[in-house]
């Protein structure tokens, strides 16, 4: 399955599955995802030509993973949120940052405020909004000539050796998980993604740049970042268990830690 056929599987639910999908392992979320680079929130900032006085518009905040690097810069921004376990934290990771609110909605609910923002920015989110409203929606809240911004983190992947010993267990009990992606695999899939995500009728000058990143993780924290990931919120409770039961036992064995490896990237395009 081709992964834009795989996105669509995962994101094609009803506006209220797309709600709450992340509310049960919204703290999870929160200490587990990786952070986006401050140099490629930089790279960002400059592509896009956002000055002190810029105010943006967030899709889908989550915690405010993305967010609380826009707000350090001191950018004014109204932030969506669906689920009200993520809009807390992201209330509270964004509590010394006056110019930031935090609206628990959904980008489809909202209601538009046209032509008021510099620009729209969704971070790993934009696949969750309707494909019809997503860009005619963000160009509309944009003023001329301001900027989409999509941010992406993949998913942090161990060393080939260790996942090698994951996959017999994977092999065992969930052989649709099994997969490891590299560095080069995972940004084909991201440029990829975006790609099929901007619509060309209303935006413009599509740039794509990536970093690639590393972060260590306990063998706590990685089985919980896994347990963030939609694949895995998807399995029955009893299999997913029995499967991070074997995944422990795995890495126990193996390594008292996983230095993970990943990409960063992002797609900024101009409104038409």
């Amino acid at each position: 399955m081709r992964d834009s056929e795989e996105a669509k599987t995962w994101y094609d639910k009803d506006l209220q599955q797309r709600k709450t999908w992340y509310s049960e392992v919204a703290e999870s979320y929160n200490k587990a995802r990786p952070r986006y680079p401050k140099e490629l929130i930089g790279r960002v900032v400059e592509l896009a030509q956002l000055d002190k006085d810029a105010i943006a518009l967030e899709i889908g905040c989550g915690p405010g993973t993305a967010t609380v690097e826009f707000a350090k810069l001191g950018f004014s921004m109204v932030c969506l949120e669906p689920s009200q376990e993520a809009c807390q934290l992201a209330r509270h990771n964004c509590a010394t940052y006056p110019a930031v609110e935090i609206r628990n909605t959904t980008f489809e609910e909202w209601e538009l405020e046209p032509e008021i923002f510099n620009a729209v920015l969704a971070a790993n989110s934009f696949h969750w909004v309707s494909s019809e409203i997503r860009c005619p929606k963000a160009a509309a809240a944009l003023q001329d000539n301001g900027s989409l911004i999509l941010l992406w983190n993949k998913e942090p992947q161990p060393p080939y050796e260790v996942y090698q010993a994951l996959n017999e267990v994977y092999q065992a009990q969930a052989p649709e998980l099994g997969r490891y992606e590299d560095r080069e695999t995972q940004g084909e899939i991201l440029r990829e993604l975006g790609h099929n995500f901007i619509d060309l009728g209303r935006f413009k000058n599509v740039v794509y740049e990536q970093m690639a990143c590393e972060i260590t993780y306990s063998i706590d924290d990685y089985l919980m970042l896994l347990s963030t990931l939609s694949p895995y919120i998807a399995l029955l409770p009893h299999k997913r268990d029995s499967l991070f039961k074997g995944l422990r036992e795995t890495l126990e064995r193996h390594t008292g830690s996983i230095q993970a490896s990943y990409i960063s990237a992002f797609h900024i395009a101009q409104k038409v």
